[in-house]
């Protein structure tokens, strides 16, 4: 292809991707280093037929004045990022001075908002991303070896997570590990502890988010496998058949390898939709017992205060942590692509 044929061909996907990924990640890197003003307050008499009292009220026409000249606010730097809300580079190093053992650093590390959001971000990730990748591709296994007749029902029912909205199955799951659901009385009946509540274990809610996690993202892992599978060459799996290979031996040594790529793609798209884990939180109510990134952007955000520079300032270490998570497999991908060329 000619350069300017390639350069006008190209050119419509590069201002889009200019216009919605490159200019907000610029202007969400610009909000996180500017704070708001600070008020500016004004003493007012107001005269009453008791006397005259005096009342402080925020400066508008001051406050008019700042704005206009510095719409973006106060220059903060990086202090946004090194307060305790963030990396929290101050009371790290006073646990790390202060505590002999790792136990008691990691310990007090939890108390910070951050990194008691990030050690639940990274468990859910690195936990729920194998594990939907292992279930799916049974699945996918499974129903591929299925009479013509059984197929069509059972990949409906498979599919049936990625019908529900995140949000609302979380929300009935959250229903059904009630004290008074099913999931939820069964437990007990089986612990004989009529007191049992998975909501009130910070254990047990992880585990339920996890299995949450599990169950709503398989089926898109399924979905991806099953499609591979069906571009396997015959040939190559009735070799393997006629020299008396074994169902496992035949999955291990044909099946896995032909589904690698597949693998990769499955693997990039789940890390990236896992560590922005959010809906699971808000509809299990779990943020007394598990926080993510994702969560501290939505919580900055929300009530009356709007907390903008920090919820920017959360955005671009999750984007920096998320870029950190890809780069293995990126370059492991390069890796490959390279050596093939």
């Amino acid at each position: 292809m000619k350069h300017k044929t390639f350069f006008w061909f190209f050119l419509p996907t590069a201002l889009a991707m200019l216009l919605f990924i490159a200019f907000p990640i610029v202007s969400v890197v610009v909000q996180s280093v500017f704070t708001p003003h600070e008020a500016v307050f004004k003493s007012v008499e107001n005269s009453g037929p008791f006397g005259t009292t005096t009342e402080t009220i925020i400066d508008q026409e001051a406050m008019a004045i700042l704005k206009d000249e510095r719409p973006l606010g106060q220059f903060a730097g990086l202090s946004i990022y090194l307060d305790r809300g963030h990396l929290a580079v101050s009371e790290v190093g006073d646990a790390w001075r202060s505590n002999e053992t790792m136990s008691g650093f990691l310990s007090e590390l939890r108390n910070l908002p951050f990194y008691r959001a990030m050690a639940f971000t990274l468990t859910y990730t690195f936990t729920v991303t194998p594990l939907l990748i292992i279930l799916g591709f049974a699945i996918a296994v499974g129903v591929n070896s299925l009479h013509r007749h059984l197929k069509g029902l059972v990949i409906f029912f498979s599919l049936l997570p990625m019908i529900v909205t995140p949000l609302i199955g979380s929300l009935i799951l959250f229903w059904m590990i009630d004290s008074r659901g099913i999931l939820g009385t069964f437990l007990q009946y089986l612990a004989n502890d009529p007191d049992l509540s998975l909501k009130a274990s910070t254990g047990l809610t992880w585990i339920m988010l996890i299995v949450y996690g599990i169950w709503s993202s398989a089926p898109f892992a399924f979905v991806v496998f099953y499609a591979g599978l069906q571009t396997l060459p015959k040939d190559t799996l009735e070799s393997a058949m006629i020299d008396g290979a074994t169902r496992w031996q035949q999955i291990r040594y044909v099946v896995i390898p032909h589904l690698m790529p597949l693998v990769t793609f499955v693997a990039l798209i789940q890390l990236m939709d896992n560590f922005r884990v959010f809906e699971p939180i808000v509809g299990f109510k779990a943020e007394a017992h598990a926080t993510s990134l994702s969560w501290i952007i939505f919580n900055d955000l929300g009530g009356e205060t709007q907390l903008l520079s920090s919820a920017a300032a959360t955005s671009v270490l999750t984007i920096i942590c998320v870029s950190i998570l890809l780069a293995p497999v990126l370059v492991r991908t390069w890796r490959d692509f390279t050596a093939k060329t």
